[in-house]
């Protein structure tokens, strides 16, 4: 059977791995598709989000220094917003003094204002100042028109430079790119400070540096006065940017004047705002930190490492070590992405690798459980006409337990036939419904009884059942165990006579009495699915089976209505009082074989004096007229018939 079962495994696995083959392919196709969405773009940046600061990276030293127009200093110049240009103008001859190396007004001055207030800016403003513009594409169904806003002319006449302040937000509204203007506000800072030394990286995303306030931030109106309300030395060879910061960064849902999400509002829910966002992108520029999205042909190379990965993880089979497995392949996934970030400014989204390996990994598991569900539904259905319900659950929770195809184990094999029932099936041979409902009425209790006692159903044989224990589920007890049901059924037999007797009498007709006798016998037997591959049965065949048949066949020639065969008698022997009856050859056997019974009503004296009949009748000692046959038969009533019998067969052989 084992020889036989290897083809049918052989073709289970090469299904399998055809079928994870399957699903790979079709998980790089799908992930292929959906990557072309909006949707899957953004996904991979939120992941970017969560990676690029779950470190919580702080401003570099030495980076821009921000001057916020905040509350207290609205609140301490006491003056309407906008305020006079002669402030600001202020505010940076205090910054140039204090030996700040470049300044940048994050503040939009397009539109004329008072002679004397434009006149004061721009004798403040030279070479060092930076001044925001900004530029909106305004769309509309009839055009598409671009519009830059440029401080006044009179302004940059005096060297002040101009820097684009717009930033390019993603589709979820969150800034995470480095703007695509060469006259960027930052790019500008960085080319007047002397420090830029690379092309401008634009469309790279940006490594945050904490969230709101996380740069060195004072107020506005502190800076008006350096030398008393600062430290020493506070903005000398510091770039500084001036702009509205707010002391209280405004939360997402309420939005804000000048204030962004950026990468950290997913840990904080609060926004950023503009000036210091100029300043983040100053420092990704400056310091060569922007980080380039990794390239098409390299996504795709580690969407098909991860599938490989999941594919191998599967190959054989999947359970909890699986789930192991996988959080630890997805944690590398996140890990590797991070160490990308850190290490090589590349960022390799994860989100790809994951999903594929989720969607192979846990689509295998699912065409698993729902094989292990069919295969357990098969189990219930092939056993549960034959095993008790306890059983078939056992084996539909663990099937491991259940070896089909045939295998080497000791059983405890039961044959039970009813005495005279062809006799009976005579009879009735005009009304066949009662045959069958007779027969019907004796196999059930009898069944019953079997699986009640842990017993698996070979097969009917007319009137007759084989059953046997120890398979497929094991049963240390497996002899004692069939040895009760043995008992049982001649119980259930008991009961059914009476209620034939009963039936009978009501009807005025005379009852069927059945009698049953059986055969146990334990040893080694192959048991397995046995039959064609168009149909089967699970049973069990051997020498020991043949003898249990031969056992319960004799059962009639000793007067008894259990034989057991000897390793059942020594297997259940601490239980009951098991007798010896004879030594028989079956056929197809040579040696001879030990018989027993048990028997209820014996005590030790008349249980040794049976052991010294049975060795007299091997010598051949006893004689017909001995009284121990009449003494025996008085002391151990359940064998009477037993020692009637021995003693007819005796008197034929001396007549003969």
């Amino acid at each position: 059977m084992r020889m036989r079962d290897k083809p049918r495994q052989a073709r289970q696995i090469r299904s399998r791995h055809l079928r994870l083959l399957v699903l790979s392919l079709t998980t790089l196709i799908a992930i292929s598709l959906l990557s072309r969405l909006p949707a899957w773009s953004l996904l991979e940046l939120r992941s970017f989000d969560y990676l690029s600061t779950v470190d919580d990276p702080r401003p570099p030293p030495g980076g821009p220094v921000i001057v916020a127009i905040d509350e207290p200093s609205l609140a301490d110049i006491n003056a309407q917003w906008p305020w006079p240009r002669s402030l600001h103008a202020q505010l940076v001859t205090q910054l140039r003094a204090a030996g700040a190396r470049v300044i940048g007004l994050d503040i939009i001055l397009a539109e004329p204002s008072t002679p004397e207030n434009d006149n004061a800016i721009t004798n403040a403003v030279g070479p060092d100042v930076v001044l925001a513009g900004d530029e909106t594409l305004i769309e509309t169904p009839q055009a598409t028109q671009l519009i830059r806003v440029t401080p006044l002319q009179q302004l940059t006449e005096e060297g002040a430079k101009t820097g684009i302040a717009s930033v390019d937000l993603s589709g979820d509204g969150t800034f995470r790119r480095i703007p695509a203007y060469e006259d960027g506000f930052a790019a500008t800072l960085a080319k007047a400070s002397g420090t830029i030394s690379a092309t401008l990286p634009a469309g790279q995303l940006i490594q945050s540096f904490g969230p709101a306030r996380s740069y060195p931030t004072v107020s506005y109106y502190q800076a008006l006065d350096p030398a008393h309300l600062l430290p020493p030395d506070y903005f000398k060879g510091r770039v500084v940017l001036v702009g509205l910061s707010l002391q209280n960064a405004p939360v997402i849902d309420k939005g804000g004047v000048d204030a962004f999400a950026t990468p950290y509002t997913v840990h904080t829910g609060t926004l950023t705002s503009g000036v210091e966002i100029q300043a983040t992108i100053y420092d990704n520029i400056h310091r060569g930190l922007s980080i380039e999205e990794a390239r098409l042909p390299v996504v795709a190379a580690c969407i098909l490492i991860s599938v490989l990965l999941a594919a191998a993880t599967v190959w054989r089979s999947t359970g909890w070590l699986t789930i192991v497995t996988s959080a630890v392949a997805l944690l590398a996934f996140a890990a590797i992405s991070f160490a990308g970030i850190r290490l090589a400014h590349i960022f390799v989204s994860p989100l790809g690798p994951t999903v594929a390996y989720i969607s192979v990994v846990f689509g295998q598991a699912a065409f698993d459980y729902a094989e292990e569900r069919r295969n357990k539904r098969q189990i219930i259905r092939a056993f549960a006409q034959y095993i008790s319900p306890d059983l078939v659950r056992r084996l539909s929770q663990d099937p491991s337990q259940l070896k089909l195809g045939g295998e080497r184990r000791t059983l405890s094999v039961l044959f039970s036939d009813v005495r005279g029932f062809t006799t009976i099936a005579e009879t009735l041979k005009d009304d066949p419904e009662q045959l069958t409902g007779l027969i019907n009425r004796l196999l059930t209790p009898l069944s019953d009884v079997v699986m009640d006692h842990g017993g698996t159903i070979d097969k009917y044989m007319g009137d007759c059942i084989m059953a046997f224990w120890n398979a497929p589920l094991d049963d240390p007890d497996h002899a004692l165990h069939a040895v009760k049901a043995s008992l049982a059924m001649q119980s259930a037999i008991s009961t059914l006579n009476r209620e034939l007797e009963r039936e009978a009498t009501q009807r005025g007709g005379r009852p069927h009495v059945l009698k049953m006798g059986v055969g146990i016998n334990t040893g080694e037997c192959i048991v397995g699915n046995m039959g064609s591959t168009r149909r089967f049965d699970y049973s069990c065949l051997g020498d020991s089976v043949n003898l249990a048949s031969r056992l319960e066949g004799a059962s009639k020639n000793y007067g008894v209505a259990l034989l057991l065969g000897e390793e059942t008698a020594r297997l259940v022997a601490g239980t009951y009082t098991v007798v010896e009856l004879d030594r028989i050859i079956v056929k197809g056997r040579s040696v001879p074989s030990p018989v027993y019974t048990v028997v209820y009503d014996a005590d030790a004296e008349a249980l040794a004096a049976h052991r010294a009949f049975t060795q007299a009748k091997y010598a051949g000692t006893l004689a017909p007229s001995d009284p121990t046959f009449d003494r025996l038969a008085a002391d151990i009533p359940e064998l009477a018939g037993y020692y009637a019998i021995m003693r007819d067969a005796l008197a034929g052989s001396s007549e003969e």
